[in-house]
């Protein structure tokens, strides 16, 4: 039997991270708070954000957090092509036949690049959580293991430090480094799915905030459409929320540019106010 309340954050940069918070924001406003979910699930961009919503803090404050210089996180900047990024994917995956063989590649691609140390990274994590304490509600913050390529789910019960969950579902292949914990390596859970929807399985109401939209960077089992069809078809009430036209623009062509935050925030607040979640698909 189908129960509760799962809100399922995707992925995105820390544009994604500032729209997908504006965009809470503006929905909580507007009288459609889905912010108390039974259960948060995140995936890169979506696990800072589910860590940030079990932290306590309102919505307003941690509208603050991505809009007010003194407040945002010390984020490191990255520069990011996306075109030259995917080239490079590309020759990374020359003649791979499987999705699974695709994640290993993809693994020993992060693995061998060239990054900030990992300490450095974790420590910029590090300022984006209100407090490094698992909220007691159910969370789940998806990474996957660089040397297997299988998905590692972690929650509270993992014994393993949210910060380091968090850093380890954020860990971007080729961008930043991938996450020891345990003595193994974690690359970012977007590398399975942006989304990670099919673990809200069970749930009756399933928002999903998708600020990478439909398509996805790596080839996943299932697109993310297909996913909702088969939930819906279970049973589930599925909404997905997806950036619109001022906030693709406000994202812009560098998800990982810490300039974007202010802009990507104001336009999700925008967007959130706007939307009836009712009508979206």
């Amino acid at each position: 039997m189908l129960e509760g309340q799962a809100l399922v954050l995707g992925g995105g940069g820390v544009a994604g991270i500032a729209w997908t918070t504006g965009l809470l924001a503006g929905l909580a406003e507007g009288g459609q708070d889905v912010t108390g979910a039974d259960l948060l699930i995140g995936t890169s961009a979506g696990a800072a954000v589910a860590a940030q919503l079990g932290s306590g803090l309102s919505l307003d404050e941690l509208f603050a957090r991505q809009t007010e210089p003194s407040l945002q996180a010390k984020e490191i900047p990255a520069e990011l092509d996306l075109e030259d990024f995917a080239a490079a994917f590309g020759t990374a995956l020359e003649g791979v036949t499987s999705v699974d063989e695709m994640r290993r590649r993809v693994g020993a691609f992060a693995l061998a690049a060239d990054t900030v140390p990992e300490a450095d990274r974790r420590a910029a994590v590090a300022t984006r959580l209100p407090s490094p304490e698992w909220p007691e509600r159910r969370m789940i913050l998806v990474a996957v293991d660089a040397r297997t390529g299988e998905p590692r789910l972690f929650d509270k019960t993992s014994g393993v430090a949210l910060i380091d969950a968090v850093a380890a579902s954020c860990a971007v292949p080729g961008i930043w480094p991938p996450v020891t914990i345990g003595g193994e390596r974690y690359v970012d859970g977007g590398v399975r799915s942006p989304h990670n929807l099919d673990y809200a399985a069970g749930a009756a109401e399933i928002v999903v905030i998708a600020p990478m939209g439909v398509d996805a960077p790596f080839p996943a089992d299932k697109p993310l459409d297909v996913l909702a069809d088969e939930l819906r078809a279970g049973g589930a009430k599925v909404t997905l929320v997806v950036p619109d036209e001022a906030s693709v623009a406000a994202i812009g062509p560098n998800p990982l540019d810490p300039g974007t935050r202010l802009p990507a925030a104001e336009a999700g607040r925008a967007q959130g106010r706007g939307l009836t979640l009712g009508d979206a698909p």
